[in-house]
């Protein structure tokens, strides 16, 4: 377990108590050696701290900043879901990053961005992965951005 921790510590990541479910669905699901995660919308200290449509309510920087913050939150769920150990993810094998974008807003990717480089800052070659960075019209709560993961696990 201290491998990944001490990065996190390295890095000054201080991963948050697992977020909440906000409706009828569960953080996350085991499938054999696949952990599904599901959207993780960027709370801080129990708060939604970017909301609106990207780029006139939230800047492309602050969503990054967001896209971050979910992942952050998401790797708190999969901690819960791995009893405590996160060095049993072999690999992150793929981000679906949502964005409430303006019409003409056309850098998910860049915002997407900010949650991709995170997980190879954090796992190194076994952070690199497949992703999806999708405008939407509005995201759960408000919120800016929205991330979900995959991940392959050992037992």
């Amino acid at each position: 377990m201290a491998g990944i921790m001490h990065t996190l510590d390295t890095l000054g990541i201080v991963l948050p108590e697992a977020p909440k479910p906000v409706a009828s669905y569960v953080p996350a699901v085991r499938a054999g050696n696949l952990l599904y995660i599901s959207g993780q919308v960027p709370f801080r200290d129990g708060s939604l701290v970017f909301t609106g449509p990207v780029p006139s309510k939230t800047s492309l920087e602050e969503a990054q900043e967001a896209a971050r913050i979910c992942a952050i939150n998401a790797l708190a769920v999969a901690r819960g879901a791995l009893d405590g150990d996160l060095d049993r993810v072999e690999q992150i094998v793929r981000l679906g990053v949502f964005v409430a974008s303006d019409p003409s807003f056309t850098d998910q990717p860049k915002v997407a961005n900010g949650a991709s480089d995170l997980m190879v800052e954090v796992f190194g070659p076994a952070g690199q992965h497949a992703r999806a960075a999708v405008g939407s019209v509005s995201l759960p709560l408000g919120a800016s951005v929205e991330v979900e993961m995959i991940l392959q696990v050992r037992p």
